[in-house]
Formats: structure tokens, C-alpha cells, sequence
């Protein structure tokens, strides 16, 4: 994944060729994830008033996300983020992102109210940059804490790590229940050689983790030990963009309902399954009838 500005961003808009456009952002991903296995999720960002703001808006309450964009954004000149995706025949992808308004965000956008209201409150890395951010974050993991929820984060990019890794080491240790990452993005915020190393300095510094391991599924982690549970299997990859939003969507669902660990990863295997078998990062079908 690599930041561009606006003029980067419309230069590699006009030299793709054919392209399907549609709504994304990460955490907005899982939270449509969520609804989709018939959970309950709201969404907090921001977009800009423009025509990408209106259909993003329009896409997140279609499917039955909370979603009210914050007034100051309709005021705003900044443009709606976007990301341009390049799909290789292997499925992997390279991700050139302008973050636009969604970088403004801070601690004003926060609704502590919507945040007391749910089970887990769910935070991106991608945000996690400027100052205002930062300070967006820790404001709503305090509100959610005050309020008994739980707080979970995805560490989204080892390139976000690789820029906050001392950051992401302090609010995972002091106020990040669950964690969520991938191989690569651990070992970097630990700065090991292995993730056997990783996973030992994990469990004692955060309540639960779940961290996935590709087509080898994923490790769950706690004080009490590792538990693993194998991927999906799927018949033909042929996009990952949405892999990881879409299993913390449904280890989330699992979770707030109480599910034991291993069961809802069982329901993120299924749903990341889901994701990668088509091109773009959001469910194609009604994942409850999945699981």
C-alpha cells in the first residue's frame, strides 16, 4: 500500500484501462461484513461532499450500516478518499490510497453515545496517522472503556507499522482488548525474526489477538495459550483485497455473541472465503447463509 495525493491519484485513474468501481475503506468493509451475517454495526468517518460521498453514504445504509456523515464534512473541499487497486493474476494486489477527508478525522467526530452503544468498538490502522487521529483513536477507546466495551484494532498494512510501530506498541499494551493482523504486520510491530517470537511477546501484551497466517489460517492468541484454526478452503482465489476486513467481520459477529474463539474464527474463515473468490472487498452474497 503507498499514499498518494490527488494529482497521483487522477494520473493513475486515467492510465487504467476497464475498472469496476465500488465502495471500500477497511473498517467500513467489516462493518458492512458484520451486517451481512446479520449483526448490528454502525460506522463513524468522514467523506466529502462530493459524488463519491453520496454513493459511499448511500452504499453503508443500503445494507444496513449506521452511518451519518459528520456535518463539517458538507462544508469540507477536501475530497472523498479513494483507493486504486491493481489486481495481479495471482490475486495479490497493489493499493495506491488518498486518504482525502478520512485523514481529518478527530477526537469532534467521535460519537461517544454510538460507542457506549456497542460490544466492541473496532478501530483501522490506515487512520492512524496524523495527530488528530491519533488522539480520534485514544479518545474512543477511553470512551469505550468507561462505557465496559471492549476495543479492538487491525494493524491493516505493515507499511502503517513500519510508520507507528512505537504508537501502535503503546496503544495495543494499554488500551487495545483485540487485536487483529496478519503474519508480516506482527512480526514488524515486534521487530522479530519469526512469528513464533512475535506470538510469544503478543500474549503479554494483549488481552486477545487473532492473527491469520494466509491459506494456514489463523492463531488465535491469549494468556492461556495458542489455539489455531485452519482457512476455508476456496476454489479459486482471485482477489485479496478484503481478506482481512471481512475475517475480523466475522470473528466479531462470533464474538459479541458469545461464541467461543475458535467458533468465530471459524465464521472469519468463511466470510474472508467469501471475499476473496470474486473481485472487490465486500460480500457478493448475504453471508448468513454461509454459516
Amino acid at each position: 500500500m503507498t499514499l498518494v495525493d490527488t494529482d497521483r491519484a487522477l494520473e493513475i485513474y486515467r492510465a487504467l484501462g476497464s475498472a469496476i468501481e465500488m465502495s471500500g475503506g477497511s473498517a467500513a468493509n467489516t462493518m458492512v461484513g458484520v451486517s451481512a451475517l446479520g449483526g448490528r454495526a454502525a460506522y463513524v468517518g468522514k467523506v466529502g461532499n462530493d459524488d463519491l460521498g453520496v454513493v459511499f453514504a448511500h452504499d453503508m445504509r443500503a445494507v444496513g450500516v449506521r452511518f451519518s456523515a459528520n456535518a463539517a464534512s458538507t462544508m469540507s473541499t477536501t475530497p472523498t478518499g479513494r483507493c486504486i487497486i491493481v489486481v495481479t493474476p495471482d490475486a495479490e494486489r497493489t493499493m495506491n490510497t488518498f486518504l482525502g477527508i478520512s485523514s481529518e478525522l478527530d477526537p469532534s467526530d467521535v460519537d461517544v453515545e454510538l460507542v457506549a452503544s456497542g460490544k466492541v468498538l473496532y478501530m483501522e490502522g490506515y487512520l492512524f496517522d496524523l495527530p488528530p487521529a491519533k488522539a480520534a483513536f485514544r479518545f474512543a477507546a477511553q470512551a469505550a472503556h468507561d462505557h465496559g466495551r471492549m476495543v479492538s484494532l487491525t494493524l491493516s498494512d505493515s507499511f502503517c507499522v513500519d510508520r507507528h510501530r512505537d504508537d501502535f506498541r503503546a496503544l495495543v499494551r494499554d488500551q487495545v482488548d483485540i487485536l487483529f493482523g496478519n503474519e508480516s504486520e506482527i512480526v514488524s510491530l515486534y521487530q522479530v525474526e519469526t512469528l513464533d517470537k512475535a506470538l510469544d511477546v503478543l500474549r503479554g501484551e494483549c488481552q486477545l489477538a487473532v492473527v491469520t497466517v494466509g491459506a494456514e489460517g489463523c492463531v488465535i492468541v491469549t494468556s492461556d495459550g495458542l489455539e489455531r484454526v485452519p482457512a476455508q478452503p476456496v476454489a479459486a482465489v482471485l482477489d485479496t483485497t478484503g481478506a482481512g476486513d471481512l475475517f475480523a467481520a466475522g470473528f466479531l459477529y462470533g464474538y459479541t455473541r458469545g461464541m467461543a474463539h475458535t467458533e468465530s474464527a471459524r465464521i472469519a474463515a468463511i466470510a474472508a472465503a467469501e471475499v476473496i473468490s470474486h473481485v472487490g472487498p465486500r460480500p457478493l452474497i448475504d453471508l448468513r447463509t454461509l454459516i
